[in-house]
């Protein structure tokens, strides 16, 4: 077993863990917060999501700020949304001990991820631009990668993980197009991420197959399937990765803005351990 196999069965207590989304409703300072409804009203949101997810069966949580959407660029974060992602956190971690978490700041708000987890106990952060740049939404994202890691080796935080991305859903890639996909995955791996993410087009779909054994090739640490794996593609794709992120999949009909759907979360559990027993 190698090293990252013992650290990863150390946080999730398994092999290919499945980690489910609490995506916060929208919090202060973004377009959306009901600031009649408050920090109470998202607090319970997510109380209720997460408890819906430990029944369900699921082996990890990631908490991000999905709704405080148009996203801000990572300098731009302001220190209310790390003050409110980190008080839902506090509230999820008093009640769930045991469950591995991890968190993600929209957009690619690394070093204020890394904030939170190092504060309330969390094991990981997503990273959406480790290394290179792409244009999203919000405009040029340019790498965390190298702010990212001078600020955890400063908070003595070496234990927490950064998952990096590449290739990213919801954005445009074309700046660097003349970068192979293997090159970019080494990219990332160079990158010190402590393990790779790969993902489909937008919210919802999955990466290609083809593009995961391409990657598989280069790289030498995890990969994580960070959006689209479904009861439909479950059997082909997760043996050929070592965790995934699940998110809108695991709503209510399939929506990103509904609730947790129980139901849902347990028949894909159970189906993943069924497949785990035979790989």
């Amino acid at each position: 077993m190698s090293i990252w196999e013992e650290k990863y069965r150390d946080i999730f207590g398994t092999t290919k863990p499945i980690i489910g989304m609490v995506h916060l409703k929208s919090l202060p300072g973004s377009p959306g917060y009901d600031h009649q409804a408050g920090m109470g009203f998202i607090i319970e949101n997510a109380l209720e999501d997460a408890d819906r997810l430990i029944r369900g069966g699921i082996d990890a949580i990631q908490v991000e700020n999905q709704f405080d959407k148009p996203f801000l660029k990572p300098e731009e974060i302001g220190w209310e949304t790390v003050g409110a992602v980190t008080t839902v956190v506090t509230h999820l971690r008093i009640k769930y001990k045991k469950m591995p978490m991890g968190i993600n700041i929209h957009l690619n708000g690394v070093c204020q991820s890394l904030a939170v987890a190092a504060t309330t106990g969390c094991k990981w952060v997503r990273a959406f631009e480790l290394a290179n740049a792409y244009i999203s939404n919000a405009g040029l994202i340019e790498a965390a990668g190298p702010k990212a890691l001078r600020y955890r080796a400063s908070l003595h935080a070496d234990d927490i993980m950064i998952m990096g991305d590449f290739h990213v859903k919801h954005g445009s890639h074309k700046i660097i197009e003349d970068r192979s996909l293997e090159e970019q995955a080494e990219d990332v791996q160079n990158a010190h991420a402590d393990g790779v993410i790969v993902t489909g087009l937008k919210t919802g779909s999955p990466p290609n197959k083809q593009d995961i054994e391409r990657i598989k090739g280069v790289v030498n640490i995890p990969i994580l399937i960070g959006s689209g794996l479904s009861s439909e593609n479950l059997s082909e794709l997760l043996p050929i990765v070592d965790g995934a992120i699940v998110g809108s999949n695991f709503k209510v009909d399939g929506v990103l803005s509904n609730p947790i759907d129980l139901h849902r979360v347990k028949t894909f559990m159970d189906s993943v351990k069924n497949l785990r027993r035979q790989i």
